[in-house]
């Protein structure tokens, strides 16, 4: 059935590099190497969350669907979703990239550009872009969407921990505030945790730019809706 090709979680780290490390371009349809593998193993892990859903996914698309999803998915192409994020993104910085072995999508939201240091308050520069990628999410109703929060290393764990949460939430509430239904929407932070990058500060210390939100699209069926419901 289509809906175990969601059912990853089993997977090991290394299992899910070797899956998503290459990816298809929807535009030449060439497979190339994930820009998201090549930002750091960690981030990689992060990003697909080896294919778990935050929650469980059966009682999300059940209320996601209730929420008015599962209608018209007829027809749906996950690389023309993909296409159409990347030119509603194009220049932003914004990375787009299949996940989770080719059935889920990442947004990568970059590092720097997203928030300020310190911040869970979205630039203002950036709100534009996210802007497109709502439109997109409301355009494409028929998928759960898990929104990630990072830091950096800079300032204490917990507080940290507490930034990344706020960024993952203050994304979810945007998104929402532009259409996305509530019903389909999670958020969880990861702090310090997953380091995206490395680059050497002027005392030559490494830094990670962890600064990122991510969001992840995981699309479904109403054979997906069917499959929930029985098993409840």
């Amino acid at each position: 059935m289509k809906s175990s090709r969601f059912f990853l979680a089993g997977l090991s780290s290394i299992a899910l590099l070797g899956t998503s490390a290459c990816v298809t371009d929807p535009n030449t349809g060439e497979r190339k190497v994930s820009r998201t593998v090549l930002g750091g193993v960690g981030g990689a892990v992060a990003g697909g969350l080896l294919g778990g859903v935050i929650g469980g996914k059966t009682g999300r698309i059940i209320g996601a669907a209730a929420g008015g999803a599962a209608g018209g998915y007829v027809g749906y192409r996950m690389d023309q979703q993909i296409k159409e994020l990347e030119e509603q993104t194009a220049g932003s910085g914004v990375d787009v990239t299949e996940t989770d072995g080719g059935n889920a999508i990442l947004v990568n939201l970059p590092d720097g550009v997203t928030f300020a240091t310190g911040s869970a308050t979205i630039n203002s520069a950036f709100r534009a872009t996210l802007d497109n990628v709502a439109s997109n999410l409301v355009q494409y109703p028929n998928s759960l969407i898990d929104v990630y929060g990072y830091t950096d290393t800079t300032g204490g764990t917990d507080l940290n921990q507490r930034l990344s949460e706020q960024r993952a939430q203050a994304v979810a509430n945007y998104l929402i505030s532009r259409g996305v239904s509530s019903s389909r929407i999670r958020w969880q932070g990861y702090g310090e945790q997953y380091e995206h990058l490395k680059v050497k500060t002027a005392d030559g210390v490494n830094e990670p730019l962890n600064r990122r939100v991510e969001i992840k699209i995981i699309p479904f069926d109403q054979d997906d809706v069917e499959a929930a419901q029985a098993s409840q």
